[in-house]
């Protein structure tokens, strides 16, 4: 390391998605200097492997307040605030505008996959000095070529897309689902039927996994892919016992979209077009040559062998979609000092509030840097990574952890201690774990009838409805 000081230092943003460019464009806003890392081709990679998907919310609900002043000095011209966006559009009119401004485009680095954080000369057990040695940040590009930086705090602002929950029992693997999802059999959680993905699902058998609503977009999509493709069959595997939870508040939800997709599949479920399997728990995929496995360049696909109420269970598939929410890496966070709530593993004093187990939509109070706070001083994870495995993230949470932090950085702790950010009340909520809402609340200009219903958390908890044609609970229900 060079004579720089610690306070010369740029802060390290690990994920250029939403929050994360937030957390750069509030970091230049305050005078101090982003550095972010993205393990993508491009900024928001993973938003864009379901930017065929709508959002629930619209424009005015998704765009942070600082990222505004970059890009309306930059000549942006804002959308329609009340027109609803595909995640494509998300990238291509707000968030790669965003990239390239003036302030931000060369502090971006693409291919950057951060591998490990640490303190310079220091592992998790050295104590002396830490507080005041700077961060080291080691990052890997696709290629293998490896650098390391140095910060003065960091933001992971990471996410959760990369890590989806296994569609097993226990929330572990079935058996042969690790080679499923390499060899592509088991799909990602959002693929696109209708389009990019269409040979896969046209004519074949699909299992759905999870009964949140990245589940009902692929559901409707494939429904609609079947009024084509008329051998096109689509079966529907929960654990709970019936799917009602699933449709949420439908005329009665405070975002219509929303509703509307809950209201698309119960018709599609009682005409018998979507086949659903309830109090299915599945335990192992089997190629059908017998071996656990499954193979995507052959045709006959796999069996799903699931433990059910009546005894144990077999279902031919040629495509299973994993629907089934997505959890934390920290991994790279071996040599951080982290203290988690040992349920959700979101950040000690947050996890009790946001537990699906006894936390319903909407009751989640507005926090900032003090309670993402970690034993480790001036590192903060916020975004989707921050409410760990719990499915009740809201995207202007995250705008309001990121102001929080990002002034604690800066040293105006009475900026990260103000609440800045008023959250809807709750309106129709499932009996399933609570929904996303995008909507702020009445004081800010909008109806107070609230926006809950089934489990959504996407990559940064935007609750999306299929639109043209996203991300799911903590597990398969």
């Amino acid at each position: 390391m060079s004579e720089t000081t610690r306070d010369e230092l740029p802060v390290a943003v690990i994920g250029a998605g939403p929050v994360g460019l937030a957390a750069a464009a509030h970091l230049v806003t305050r005078g101090l200097r982003p550095l972010v890392f993205e393990s993508g081709p491009a900024p928001a990679s993973a938003v864009s492997e379901w930017g065929h998907i709508g959002l629930f919310s619209p424009w005015k609900y998704n765009v942070d307040h600082a990222a505004r002043g970059l890009l309306e000095a930059a000549g942006w011209s804002e959308p329609d605030g009340d027109y609803l966006p595909t995640g494509e559009e998300l990238v291509t009119d707000y968030l790669k505008p965003l990239a390239e401004t003036p302030e931000l485009r060369t502090t971006i680095n693409l291919d950057s996959r951060v591998t490990a954080v640490s303190r310079i000369g220091k592992d998790r057990t050295r104590t002396p000095g830490r507080d005041e040695t700077p961060f080291l940040i080691r990052t890997e590009k696709s290629d293998g070529t490896v650098s390391e930086h140095y910060a003065r705090a960091v933001i992971d602002a990471s996410g959760t897309w990369q890590t989806p929950n296994p569609i097993g029992r226990a929330g572990l693997p079935a058996f042969g689902e690790d080679r499923a999802r390499r060899e592509g059999t088991v799909t990602s959680a959002l693929p696109d039927v209708l389009n990019r993905d269409r040979a896969w699902f046209a004519g074949k058998h699909t299992v759905v996994v999870g009964g949140g609503h990245s589940a009902a977009n692929t559901l409707l999509a494939l429904a609609e892919l079947r009024e084509r493709e008329p051998d096109t069959r689509i079966s529907w595997a929960i654990r709970g016992a019936d799917p009602a939870s699933v449709y949420g508040g439908e005329d009665k939800d405070g975002l219509p979209a929303r509703g509307a997709l809950g209201s698309r599949l119960r018709r599609l479920v009682e005409t018998g077009v979507i086949d659903v399997h309830t109090s299915m728990t599945i335990t192992e995929l089997r190629g059908d040559d017998g071996v656990t496995t499954a193979d995507l360049s052959g045709d006959d696909g796999l069996t799903i062998i699931a433990a059910t109420d009546e005894g144990p269970v077999k279902l031919h598939a040629d495509r299973v979609v994993p629907a089934t929410g997505f959890r934390p890496d920290f991994g790279f966070l071996r040599e951080i000092r982290l203290d988690l709530d040992p349920v959700v593993e979101a950040p000690q004093e947050l996890g009790p509030l946001i537990d699906p187990e006894f936390h319903s939509c909407g009751t989640v109070p507005p926090h900032g840097a003090r309670m993402l706070s970690h034993p480790e001083k001036d590192f903060y994870i916020a975004g989707m990574k921050s409410y760990g495995r719990a499915p009740t993230f809201l995207m202007f949470t995250g705008y309001e952890q990121i102001r929080s932090i990002v002034a604690a950085i800066a040293g105006d702790q009475d900026a990260a201690d103000r609440i800045e950010l008023v959250l809807p009340e709750t309106g129709v909520c499932s009996a399933d774990v609570g929904s996303s809402c995008d909507s702020p609340s009445e004081e800010e200009g909008v109806e107070s009838t609230g926006c809950c219903g089934p489990a959504e958390p996407v990559v940064i908890g935007i609750p999306t409805g299929l639109r043209h044609g996203r991300s799911g609970e903590s597990e398969a229900k």
